[in-house]
Protein backbone atom coordinates (compact mmCIF):
# COMPACT_ATOMS: atom_id res chain seq x y z
CA UNK A 1 0.00 0.00 0.00
CA UNK A 2 1.38 3.20 -1.22
CA UNK A 3 0.24 6.85 -0.61
CA UNK A 4 3.17 8.63 -1.61
CA UNK A 5 2.35 12.23 -3.34
CA UNK A 6 3.29 10.44 -6.71
CA UNK A 7 1.18 7.45 -6.11
CA UNK A 8 -1.82 9.69 -5.83
CA UNK A 9 -0.21 12.24 -8.78
CA UNK A 10 -0.61 9.59 -11.34
CA UNK A 11 -4.13 10.02 -11.22
CA UNK A 12 -5.28 11.68 -14.20
CA UNK A 13 -31.58 12.81 -16.30
CA UNK A 14 -33.50 10.89 -16.44
CA UNK A 15 -35.49 10.53 -13.63
CA UNK A 16 -36.76 7.35 -12.06
CA UNK A 17 -39.61 5.17 -13.36
CA UNK A 18 -42.01 4.89 -10.96
CA UNK A 19 -41.53 0.69 -11.73
CA UNK A 20 -38.58 0.96 -10.01
CA UNK A 21 -39.37 2.36 -6.36
CA UNK A 22 -42.34 0.03 -6.31
CA UNK A 23 -39.94 -2.85 -6.80
CA UNK A 24 -37.94 -1.13 -3.49
CA UNK A 25 -41.18 -0.88 -1.77
CA UNK A 26 -40.30 2.89 -1.81
CA UNK A 27 -42.95 5.93 -1.37
CA UNK A 28 -41.20 8.96 -1.45
CA UNK A 29 -43.29 11.87 -0.49
CA UNK A 30 -42.69 13.93 -4.29
CA UNK A 31 -44.01 10.48 -5.86
CA UNK A 32 -47.64 11.32 -7.13
CA UNK A 33 -50.03 8.53 -5.24
CA UNK A 34 -51.86 6.26 -7.52
CA UNK A 35 -55.93 6.48 -8.07
CA UNK A 36 -57.93 5.25 -5.32
CA UNK A 37 -59.76 1.71 -5.88
CA UNK A 38 -63.67 2.92 -6.32
CA UNK A 39 -65.28 3.29 -2.58
CA UNK A 40 -61.74 2.85 -1.27
CA UNK A 41 -60.83 5.56 1.06
CA UNK A 42 -57.89 7.69 -0.49
CA UNK A 43 -54.35 7.44 1.51
CA UNK A 44 -53.90 10.16 3.89
CA UNK A 45 -51.15 12.89 1.92
CA UNK A 46 -47.78 13.00 3.67
CA UNK A 47 -47.24 15.13 6.34
CA UNK A 48 -44.91 17.90 4.70
CA UNK A 49 -43.61 19.40 7.93
CA UNK A 50 -42.02 16.17 8.28
CA UNK A 51 -40.33 15.51 5.32
CA UNK A 52 -36.40 16.71 4.64
CA UNK A 53 -35.89 18.62 1.00
CA UNK A 54 -34.77 15.49 -1.35
CA UNK A 55 -31.03 14.42 -0.19
CA UNK A 56 -28.52 14.65 -3.22
CA UNK A 57 -25.63 17.37 -3.88
CA UNK A 58 -23.55 18.24 -6.79
CA UNK A 59 -20.20 19.37 -7.36
CA UNK A 60 -17.60 19.06 -10.39
CA UNK A 61 -13.96 17.14 -10.59
CA UNK A 62 -12.79 18.81 -13.65
CA UNK A 63 -15.54 18.24 -16.04
CA UNK A 64 -16.73 15.64 -14.70
CA UNK A 65 -19.90 15.99 -11.98
CA UNK A 66 -20.10 13.81 -9.08
CA UNK A 67 -23.53 13.05 -7.08
CA UNK A 68 -24.11 12.68 -3.72
CA UNK A 69 -26.81 10.13 -2.89
CA UNK A 70 -28.56 10.02 0.51
CA UNK A 71 -29.45 6.43 1.98
CA UNK A 72 -30.86 7.60 4.91
CA UNK A 73 -29.06 6.54 8.17
CA UNK A 74 -28.53 3.38 10.45
CA UNK A 75 -28.49 4.36 14.45
CA UNK A 76 -26.18 3.08 16.88
CA UNK A 77 -27.67 2.46 20.11
CA UNK A 78 -25.74 3.75 23.32
CA UNK A 79 -22.74 4.41 21.24
CA UNK A 80 -20.47 5.16 24.37
CA UNK A 81 -20.23 1.25 24.91
CA UNK A 82 -18.97 -1.33 22.54
CA UNK A 83 -18.70 1.28 19.43
CA UNK A 84 -15.41 2.34 20.11
CA UNK A 85 -13.34 -1.01 21.39
CA UNK A 86 -10.50 0.43 22.66
CA UNK A 87 -11.85 3.81 24.63
CA UNK A 88 -13.40 4.18 28.11
CA UNK A 89 -17.39 5.47 27.63
CA UNK A 90 -16.52 8.74 29.70
CA UNK A 91 -14.03 9.32 26.31
CA UNK A 92 -16.68 8.62 23.82
CA UNK A 93 -19.10 10.67 25.83
CA UNK A 94 -16.95 13.33 25.46
CA UNK A 95 -15.92 13.18 22.07
CA UNK A 96 -19.88 12.75 21.16
CA UNK A 97 -20.44 15.95 23.21
CA UNK A 98 -17.80 18.30 22.06
CA UNK A 99 -18.88 17.27 18.61
CA UNK A 100 -22.69 18.18 19.76
CA UNK A 101 -23.84 15.20 18.95
CA UNK A 102 -26.51 12.78 21.18
CA UNK A 103 -25.09 10.28 23.69
CA UNK A 104 -27.94 8.10 23.67
CA UNK A 105 -27.98 7.00 20.40
CA UNK A 106 -25.62 7.72 16.77
CA UNK A 107 -26.97 8.11 14.17
CA UNK A 108 -24.71 6.93 10.83
CA UNK A 109 -25.17 8.20 7.61
CA UNK A 110 -25.33 6.75 4.66
CA UNK A 111 -23.92 8.20 1.00
CA UNK A 112 -23.83 6.96 -2.50
CA UNK A 113 -21.59 8.67 -5.14
CA UNK A 114 -22.21 8.52 -8.70
CA UNK A 115 -20.15 9.82 -10.84
CA UNK A 116 -21.55 10.89 -14.61
CA UNK A 117 -18.69 10.90 -17.35
CA UNK A 118 -18.62 11.02 -21.26
CA UNK A 119 -18.41 7.12 -20.60
CA UNK A 120 -21.82 6.95 -18.63
CA UNK A 121 -22.69 6.78 -15.40
CA UNK A 122 -20.94 5.00 -12.74
CA UNK A 123 -21.84 3.78 -8.89
CA UNK A 124 -19.86 3.72 -5.71
CA UNK A 125 -21.61 1.24 -3.71
CA UNK A 126 -25.11 0.89 -3.45
CA UNK A 127 -26.68 1.58 -0.55
CA UNK A 128 -29.06 -0.24 1.62
CA UNK A 129 -31.95 -0.90 -0.72
CA UNK A 130 -34.44 -0.14 2.02
CA UNK A 131 -34.07 -3.89 3.30
CA UNK A 132 -32.20 -2.83 6.79
CA UNK A 133 -33.89 -0.48 8.38
CA UNK A 134 -36.51 1.74 8.25
CA UNK A 135 -34.32 4.53 8.80
CA UNK A 136 -32.15 3.56 5.54
CA UNK A 137 -33.48 3.11 1.93
CA UNK A 138 -34.12 6.13 1.07
CA UNK A 139 -31.02 6.08 -2.39
CA UNK A 140 -34.05 5.49 -4.84
CA UNK A 141 -36.09 8.63 -4.47
CA UNK A 142 -33.27 10.80 -4.28
CA UNK A 143 -31.60 9.30 -7.21
CA UNK A 144 -35.04 10.23 -8.70
CA UNK A 145 -34.85 13.72 -7.31
CA UNK A 146 -31.62 14.09 -8.91
CA UNK A 147 -32.77 12.55 -12.42
CA UNK A 148 -30.28 9.44 -11.94
CA UNK A 149 -31.49 6.28 -13.68
CA UNK A 150 -30.38 3.12 -12.58
CA UNK A 151 -30.70 1.85 -16.24
CA UNK A 152 -27.91 4.27 -17.66
CA UNK A 153 -25.52 3.02 -14.62
CA UNK A 154 -22.72 1.24 -16.87
CA UNK A 155 -20.52 0.39 -13.78
CA UNK A 156 -20.67 -0.36 -10.09
CA UNK A 157 -17.95 -0.22 -8.59
CA UNK A 158 -17.32 -1.53 -4.68
CA UNK A 159 -15.40 -0.29 -1.40
CA UNK A 160 -16.57 -3.36 0.23
CA UNK A 161 -18.84 -5.66 0.87
CA UNK A 162 -20.05 -4.64 4.78
CA UNK A 163 -24.62 -4.86 3.95
CA UNK A 164 -25.29 -1.26 4.11
CA UNK A 165 -22.92 -0.89 0.54
CA UNK A 166 -24.15 -3.63 -0.98
CA UNK A 167 -27.81 -4.59 -0.22
CA UNK A 168 -29.16 -2.29 -2.54
CA UNK A 169 -27.55 -4.04 -5.18
CA UNK A 170 -30.63 -6.11 -5.74
CA UNK A 171 -34.78 -6.19 -4.45
CA UNK A 172 -35.56 -7.61 -1.96
CA UNK A 173 -36.91 -10.37 -4.33
CA UNK A 174 -32.83 -10.88 -5.66
CA UNK A 175 -34.15 -8.85 -9.12
CA UNK A 176 -30.79 -6.25 -10.34
CA UNK A 177 -31.43 -3.17 -9.82
CA UNK A 178 -28.37 -1.90 -11.97
CA UNK A 179 -29.50 -3.83 -15.15
CA UNK A 180 -26.89 -2.85 -17.12
CA UNK A 181 -23.76 -2.42 -14.85
CA UNK A 182 -20.67 -3.90 -14.65
CA UNK A 183 -19.48 -5.19 -11.50
CA UNK A 184 -16.46 -4.14 -10.60
CA UNK A 185 -14.94 -5.58 -7.20
CA UNK A 186 -11.65 -5.94 -5.51
CA UNK A 187 -10.02 -9.08 -5.69
CA UNK A 188 -8.91 -9.48 -2.24
CA UNK A 189 -12.08 -8.69 -1.01
CA UNK A 190 -13.95 -11.09 -3.23
CA UNK A 191 -11.37 -13.78 -2.66
CA UNK A 192 -12.36 -13.50 1.43
CA UNK A 193 -16.32 -13.21 1.02
CA UNK A 194 -16.83 -16.06 -1.35
CA UNK A 195 -14.29 -18.69 0.33
CA UNK A 196 -16.55 -21.24 2.16
CA UNK A 197 -13.98 -21.61 4.95
CA UNK A 198 -13.97 -18.25 5.63
CA UNK A 199 -17.78 -18.42 5.70
CA UNK A 200 -18.28 -21.53 7.64
CA UNK A 201 -15.08 -20.94 10.25
CA UNK A 202 -16.88 -17.69 11.31
CA UNK A 203 -18.73 -16.59 14.42
CA UNK A 204 -22.42 -17.14 14.13
CA UNK A 205 -23.22 -13.37 13.88
CA UNK A 206 -20.84 -13.13 10.96
CA UNK A 207 -22.20 -15.89 8.83
CA UNK A 208 -25.40 -13.94 7.51
CA UNK A 209 -22.73 -11.55 6.34
CA UNK A 210 -21.12 -13.89 3.97
CA UNK A 211 -24.82 -15.13 2.58
CA UNK A 212 -25.39 -11.75 1.88
CA UNK A 213 -22.64 -11.30 -0.26
CA UNK A 214 -23.42 -14.47 -2.58
CA UNK A 215 -27.01 -13.47 -2.29
CA UNK A 216 -26.90 -9.98 -3.68
CA UNK A 217 -23.80 -10.55 -6.62
CA UNK A 218 -25.26 -14.01 -8.08
CA UNK A 219 -27.72 -12.25 -10.27
CA UNK A 220 -24.87 -10.21 -12.02
CA UNK A 221 -22.56 -13.07 -12.08
CA UNK A 222 -21.73 -13.29 -15.60
CA UNK A 223 -21.05 -9.42 -15.38
CA UNK A 224 -18.39 -9.57 -12.16
CA UNK A 225 -14.72 -8.00 -12.97
CA UNK A 226 -12.30 -8.41 -10.29
CA UNK A 227 -9.56 -5.72 -9.84
CA UNK A 228 -6.57 -5.45 -8.20
CA UNK A 229 -5.55 -3.60 -5.21
CA UNK A 230 -3.81 -0.39 -6.91
CA UNK A 231 -4.17 0.72 -10.23
CA UNK A 232 -6.52 2.14 -13.10
CA UNK A 233 -10.04 0.66 -12.75
CA UNK A 234 -11.61 3.07 -15.85
CA UNK A 235 -10.39 6.69 -17.19
CA UNK A 236 -9.99 8.82 -14.47
CA UNK A 237 -10.43 6.53 -11.41
CA UNK A 238 -7.49 4.93 -9.63
CA UNK A 239 -8.05 1.98 -7.29
CA UNK A 240 -6.54 2.38 -3.41
CA UNK A 241 -6.13 -0.31 -1.70
CA UNK A 242 -6.76 0.22 1.97
CA UNK A 243 -7.50 -2.66 3.76
CA UNK A 244 -8.28 -3.08 7.74
CA UNK A 245 -11.74 -2.11 7.63
CA UNK A 246 -12.50 -5.25 5.46
CA UNK A 247 -9.51 -7.70 4.16
CA UNK A 248 -9.82 -5.83 0.88
CA UNK A 249 -11.28 -2.55 1.81
CA UNK A 250 -10.32 -0.08 -1.74
CA UNK A 251 -10.80 3.68 -2.15
CA UNK A 252 -11.11 5.44 -5.44
CA UNK A 253 -9.58 8.61 -6.24
CA UNK A 254 -11.21 10.45 -9.28
CA UNK A 255 -9.54 12.48 -11.36
CA UNK A 256 -9.56 15.40 -14.06
CA UNK A 257 -7.16 17.22 -15.32
CA UNK A 258 -5.80 18.72 -12.30
CA UNK A 259 -8.81 18.27 -9.83
CA UNK A 260 -9.38 15.12 -7.72
CA UNK A 261 -11.68 13.77 -4.92
CA UNK A 262 -10.90 10.56 -3.20
CA UNK A 263 -13.92 8.47 -2.90
CA UNK A 264 -12.84 7.31 1.02
CA UNK A 265 -16.06 4.34 1.84
CA UNK A 266 -14.87 3.40 5.45
CA UNK A 267 -11.15 4.38 6.05
CA UNK A 268 -13.42 6.13 8.76
CA UNK A 269 -17.03 5.96 10.61
CA UNK A 270 -18.09 9.60 11.71
CA UNK A 271 -15.67 12.05 11.36
CA UNK A 272 -16.17 13.21 14.92
CA UNK A 273 -15.03 9.90 16.25
CA UNK A 274 -12.87 8.68 13.85
CA UNK A 275 -11.06 11.54 12.70
CA UNK A 276 -10.73 13.38 16.25
CA UNK A 277 -9.63 10.15 17.47
CA UNK A 278 -7.68 8.30 14.07
CA UNK A 279 -6.67 5.61 16.85
CA UNK A 280 -9.81 4.40 18.23
CA UNK A 281 -11.27 1.09 16.99
CA UNK A 282 -14.16 0.75 16.11
CA UNK A 283 -16.40 -2.50 16.43
CA UNK A 284 -17.06 -2.69 12.72
CA UNK A 285 -13.50 -3.12 11.84
CA UNK A 286 -11.90 -6.41 10.93
CA UNK A 287 -8.72 -5.62 11.29
CA UNK A 288 -8.57 -2.42 13.83
CA UNK A 289 -4.69 -2.13 13.83
CA UNK A 290 -4.77 -2.18 10.12
CA UNK A 291 -7.58 0.12 10.07
CA UNK A 292 -5.81 2.71 12.07
CA UNK A 293 -2.28 2.11 10.46
CA UNK A 294 -4.87 3.00 7.03
CA UNK A 295 -6.67 5.38 8.76
CA UNK A 296 -3.73 7.47 9.74
CA UNK A 297 -1.79 7.21 6.09
CA UNK A 298 -4.58 8.07 3.84
CA UNK A 299 -5.85 11.02 6.21
CA UNK A 300 -2.34 12.40 6.47
CA UNK A 301 -1.84 12.45 2.40
CA UNK A 302 -5.14 14.21 2.36
CA UNK A 303 -4.71 16.48 4.57
CA UNK A 304 -1.21 17.63 3.44
CA UNK A 305 -2.36 17.67 -0.71
CA UNK A 306 -5.33 19.41 0.31
CA UNK A 307 -7.77 16.79 -1.53
CA UNK A 308 -11.15 16.48 -1.26
CA UNK A 309 -12.83 13.36 0.34
CA UNK A 310 -16.02 11.68 -0.06
CA UNK A 311 -16.99 9.60 3.25
CA UNK A 312 -19.55 7.24 2.91
CA UNK A 313 -21.23 7.63 6.69
CA UNK A 314 -20.02 11.79 7.15
CA UNK A 315 -22.80 14.07 7.83
CA UNK A 316 -24.67 14.83 4.49
CA UNK A 317 -23.54 16.03 1.79
CA UNK A 318 -20.70 14.09 3.06
CA UNK A 319 -17.85 15.65 1.34
CA UNK A 320 -14.86 17.98 2.12
CA UNK A 321 -11.47 18.41 3.27
CA UNK A 322 -9.54 16.97 6.09
CA UNK A 323 -6.82 19.05 7.99
CA UNK A 324 -4.50 18.21 10.62
CA UNK A 325 -5.45 19.73 14.26
CA UNK A 326 -3.25 18.13 17.42
CA UNK A 327 -3.12 14.66 17.59
CA UNK A 328 -5.58 13.85 15.29
CA UNK A 329 -7.49 15.21 12.43
CA UNK A 330 -10.64 17.94 11.96
CA UNK A 331 -13.32 17.65 8.69
CA UNK A 332 -13.72 20.84 7.14
CA UNK A 333 -17.34 20.48 4.63
CA UNK A 334 -16.71 21.57 1.43
CA UNK A 335 -17.98 25.39 0.57
CA UNK A 336 -21.76 24.48 -0.30
CA UNK A 337 -23.25 26.20 -3.58
CA UNK A 338 -26.38 25.90 -4.94
CA UNK A 339 -24.95 25.55 -8.39
CA UNK A 340 -22.24 23.92 -10.39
Amino acid sequence: MDFDRRGFAVATGALLAMPFLARLGISPAAAQAPAAAPGATPAPAPDLATQQAPGFYRFKVGTHTVTVVNDGYGARPDPTKGFVRNAEPDAVEAALKAAFLPTDQLRIPYTVTFLETGNGLIAFDTGTGGQLGATAGRMAANMQAAGLDPAKVKQVIFTHFHGDHITGLTTAEDKPVFAEAEIIVPRAEWAYWTDEGNASRAPDAMKGAFANVKRRFDPYKARIRQISGDGEVAPGIIALSTPGHTPGHTSYLLSDGSDQALVLGDITNRPELNLAHPGWHLVFDMDADAAEKTRREVLDRVATDRIRCVGYHFPFPANGYVAKEAEGYRFVPADWSAGL
